[in-house]
């Protein structure tokens, strides 16, 4: 009776404060298998129920998103199981199994970034290269509204203008991501770090404006907000899609 009592008082509980879940349907536009993954961004928040999965060509599934919740979406790719251990040629969590379980993914990936407000208030994402290229993917609100409650994308092939000192090459020697300047260089006017750590300081680079070209609504560098910040109100799902 105590544990019906308890069950009934969350129950109750949650109903009263308006909790909500968003959902993320992801999407595979490519002509190839990814592996999406997900990450937490703030620890008073739950992992998702999935922190890896495998989508085949024209799949997608569907996450239960929490509200509030804040975190990250990106896929892997070339993945393969050998000796036990499952790896990635991009964006592996390092996990060796499918599910990353609380890690992020390496560099280069393109990260979908999230912060979803509680009882329908105002949500905000972006398409990030801050982390440098792997694959186009694109965020698409289903519901909600704002001025600034539209799609966003980085559809462009950055791989074919990655400078040639940032290219990721595949075991076939084709080019299979593209590293940021602050991956690339490791300097802190690339990685808006130390005297370069704030948005008055940390300025556009050439290298982060050849990312601004070939995708104008992704961030490029760690204070691109102005152009890249999408925001919704309504408690809106999303559609997630690689190779939109």
């Amino acid at each position: 009776m105590m544990k019906l009592n308890l069950l009934f008082g969350l129950t109750l509980a949650i109903l009263i404060s308006g909790a909500q879940m968003a959902t993320f349907t992801v999407k595979n536009n490519c002509q190839y298998p990814i592996w999406p993954a997900t990450l937490v961004g703030d620890p008073n928040f739950p992992q998702l129920p999935k922190t890896g999965f495998q989508l085949d060509p024209q799949a997608q599934d569907s996450l239960n998103v929490p509200s509030p919740w804040k975190g990250r979406l990106w896929a892997r790719t070339q993945c393969s199981t050998s000796g036990g251990r499952f790896t990635c040629a991009t964006a592996d969590c390092g996990s060796d199994q499918i599910a990353c379980n609380g890690k992020g993914g390496a560099p280069p990936a393109t990260l979908a970034e999230f912060t979803i407000a509680a009882n329908g208030g105002q949500d905000y994402y972006d398409v990030s290269l801050v982390d440098g290229f792997n694959l186009p993917l694109s965020i698409t609100p289903q519901g909600g509204s704002g001025p600034n409650c539209t799609s966003t994308s980085c559809a462009a092939n950055v791989n074919s203008a990655c400078p040639p000192n940032f290219v990721v090459k595949g075991s076939d020697g084709n080019t299979i991501g593209c590293k940021s300047a602050c991956a690339a260089l490791n300097e802190p006017q690339y990685c808006c770090t130390g005297q370069y750590g704030s948005p008055e300081t940390c300025k556009p680079t050439d290298y982060s404006k050849k990312f601004k070209d070939q995708c104008p609504e992704a961030y490029s560098y760690a204070y691109d907000d102005a152009t890249s910040t999408f925001s919704c109100t309504g408690g809106p799902s999303y559609l997630i899609t690689f190779c939109p």
